[in-house]
């Protein structure tokens, strides 16, 4: 059952929460050996908390649909006494004093963090496997990558070690692994998440989002994480939404953007999934119609110029103190980061504006956009180029080419899975909306949901 029912049933005491986080707890220590989803498991903490938060619920005490429920958190959001690695040898042994504002959140929620998740080093990549403490493996065949890099909160959401996770997203690192994996997952509009205790990769970009099995479960996160930090430089003060609102609102006469650029450079198999979405939509009333984004080459330019310098300042002194330590690819990452000068940062953040205003036009004639999360299909671990049909790719680019423009631009992004491939690997559809509109990404993500719902 998704978390919504899981929580009514620990409310009205037919589920424990002990035996809860004893069950999940059993999973990960069978699983987790071959998936490498944990980098640090919190076994005794969330027993503990456990036993208390059912003795609250005993006196009638139920703080809401978190409340007992077995969560994880990717490890490069601090999380007060327990170490944050940020998947790298630099910060093997860093333990935090203070939680960041999403995890004081949902601890403050009731949910039992039972450890940290594995990441590509720094979150500086899309493939998830280049971790100090090995990569993360795809549940659907460990010979797979998961995605990055909030890799090992996919893998654990997919394979049933946590019941949700939090991950960060500065070019699709969480849309990236929730499409490879299987589940659900959103980068919300800039700012709506506080980042605060959130380690940063780039300062404009990234995003904290929710990862979870189901849609309804996702918005339900994200009413939680959602709201003003002043402790965030880039936080909004928006008034408060219930991102759950639209749940089983017909989208009858609504209408579907298809952009074509999206599916350039596309797997057949990933083109025909789509195609099946489509009709699902069409079948539920929707009006489903091609669009043009003539911006959208220079929104990837734009986004990897941006992700280069922020990064590059973010890590100067890693990488000049540090550089021994880091995995090799991840280093000479960083070094190519060094290359961008300060003119094209400057010029491209003068150009953010327009191409952002540009972007949304689109949204006067759609109420979303429809497009695949991902070109191919998880590739093997340690893979750096595919074939798409004819046309050869690096695996990195091909991962982020239709998840980045909207960190760039800051619009929300919902990852659906849609399916598998002929060999059963996960296939995702990505759903984008104008700023602000979770709710409106909801209601489409969770009418396709509960239409294929087997």
């Amino acid at each position: 059952m998704d978390v919504f029912a899981l929580s009514e049933a620990v409310r009205e005491r037919k589920v424990s929460p002990v035996e809860l986080v004893a069950q999940t707890l059993a999973a990960i220590e069978s699983k987790n050996d071959q998936l490498n989803a944990y980098i640090t498991i919190c076994a005794e903490d969330a027993r503990k908390e456990a036993a208390q938060a059912e003795a609250d619920i005993m006196r009638g005490e139920w703080r809401g649909m978190w409340h007992g429920i077995p969560v994880a958190v990717k490890d490069m959001i601090l999380t007060a006494g327990v170490r944050t690695t940020l998947g790298s040898k630099v910060f093997e042994r860093f333990v935090p004093e203070q939680d960041a504002t999403v995890v004081r959140k949902w601890k403050e929620a009731g949910a039992i963090v039972l450890g940290k998740t594995n990441t590509h080093e720094f979150a500086y990549g899309p493939t998830g496997d280049k971790s100090h403490f090995g990569p993360s493996r795809n549940p659907h065949n460990p010979q797979k990558i998961t995605g990055g890099s909030s890799s090992g909160s996919g893998a654990a959401v997919a394979a049933n070690l946590a019941y949700a996770a939090l991950g960060t997203d500065t070019g699709g690192s969480v849309r990236i692994p929730a499409a490879a994996c299987g589940i659900v997952g959103m980068k919300p509009t800039f700012g709506l998440v506080s980042k605060y205790g959130a380690f940063d990769l780039g300062y404009t970009l990234d995003h904290v989002g929710p990862m979870t099995q189901s849609v309804r479960d996702n918005a339900g996160l994200l009413n939680l994480l959602a709201g003003y930090d002043h402790n965030d430089p880039y936080s909004l003060s928006w008034p408060e939404e219930d991102y759950a609102r639209l749940l089983g609102t017909a989208i009858r006469g609504k209408v579907i953007g298809v952009p074509r650029w999206y599916y350039q450079h596309v797997k057949g198999e990933i083109v025909q999934a789509l195609q099946q979405v489509m009709e699902v939509y069409r079948a539920l009333g929707a009006e489903v119609r091609e669009v043009e984004l003539s911006m959208m080459d220079e929104l990837v330019e734009a986004q990897r110029i941006t992700v280069q310098a922020e990064a590059s300042a973010v890590h100067e002194k890693t990488l000049r103190d540090y550089a021994a330590d880091l995995d090799q690819e991840v280093c000479e990452r960083l070094l190519d980061s060094k290359e961008v000068r300060g003119y094209q940062y400057v010029q491209v953040q003068q150009r953010r504006g327009r191409l952002t205003a540009s972007y949304n036009e689109v949204f006067a004639g759609v109420d979303v956009l429809l497009t695949p999360t991902l070109p191919i299909l998880p590739t093997d671990i340690g893979q750096r180029t595919v074939m798409i049909g004819d046309y050869q790719d690096g695996v990195r680019p091909a991962l982020l080419r239709l998840t980045a423009p909207t960190n760039f631009t800051g619009n929300p992004s919902l990852s659906v899975p849609c399916g598998f491939s002929k060999d059963g690997l996960p296939i995702g559809f990505q759903l984008i909306g104008k700023h602000g509109e979770e709710a409106k990404l909801y209601q489409f993500g969770y009418a396709y949901e509960q239409e294929t719902r087997s």
